[in-house]
């Protein structure tokens, strides 16, 4: 390769490593994204009030109740919510957003517990986010991976932002590369496309540059041979780096490299 095509191939890396880097930054601080999280409730039999949203809230065997005042609604898929309602069995990791004038309210379920996540976007946390500080893209963290499945997918238990929960996941397999000839495998759960994987992990930067609970990376799906990109300079933080609201999962035992990671994002300002 000559020196002006080596050239190339790196600007056009790093403005493709820019425009990710943008479209995560603008999701981040959507006007209902996380950092419009103003509080994280966790539902019981009580009904009970809250200031940050409409209606008194409770977790029954059916699922999650609101019981709105005359004069308080909310919205759900174009239908407007007075009175009793009955939200149903939100499932594990799923989520309800109906909307209260600017503002949703999240209703999910986290390690087996519903919860309330009220979203709004004067939130001082998400006017005040200016960027995530991040190391400058470099193709050395780039490599090429081996996706290497189980015979069948193996449920793991792993630890929480939140004291005492937990989360499982059924992880498919287990991702292998090398860093500086050394080998390492980190284990993989599934990600949001299909086919695609998501990796949780740790390394020697986590708690001196990057946030020390956990970085998260996606992977497409691997090929046919199952080989997988592994480009870590798109090592993204999850919720909880941001803010104490998250219920992020941690990562499982073994995915904590023993070298410093020096790609991806870092530890958040004011963090």
């Amino acid at each position: 390769m000559t020196a002006q095509a080596e050239e190339t191939g790196r600007t056009t890396f790093t403005e493709e490593w820019e425009q990710w880097h943008a479209r995560h930054e603008e999701a981040l601080a959507d006007p209902h994204g996380f950092l419009a999280v103003t509080s994280l409730r966790w539902l019981d039999a009580t009904p009970t009030r809250f200031p940050d949203a409409p209606g008194a809230w409770s977790s029954t065997d059916a699922g999650v109740v609101v019981d709105l005042d005359e004069g308080e609604e909310l919205t759900l898929d174009g239908q407007v919510l007075r009175g009793r309602h009955d939200f149903g069995v939100v499932a594990e990791r799923g989520g309800l957003f109906p909307a209260a004038g600017d503002a949703v309210i999240e209703i999910a379920k986290r390690g087996g517990h519903d919860i309330l996540r009220p979203r709004h976007p004067e939130n001082e946390l998400r006017l005040a986010f200016t960027g995530t500080p991040a190391y400058a893209p470099d193709p050395r963290w780039a490599v090429t991976g081996r996706y290497l499945p189980f015979d069948a997918p193996r449920p793991t238990t792993v630890g929480a932002a939140v004291e005492g929960l937990q989360h499982v996941y059924d992880a498919p397999g287990e991702v292998e590369f090398e860093l500086d000839g050394t080998t390492h495998r980190l284990t993989a759960f599934n990600g949001h496309a299909p086919g695609s994987l998501l990796v949780l992990f740790t390394d020697a930067t986590s708690g001196v540059t990057t946030y020390a609970a956990n970085r998260s990376l996606s992977l497409p799906a691997p090929d046919a041979e199952g080989s997988v990109p592994v480009d870590f300079n798109r090592a993204s933080n999850l919720p909880c780096a941001y803010t104490d609201l998250a219920t992020c999962p941690l990562p499982p035992a073994g995915n904590r490299l023993p070298v410093a990671i020096e790609a991806g994002e870092k530890i958040p300002s004011g963090r």
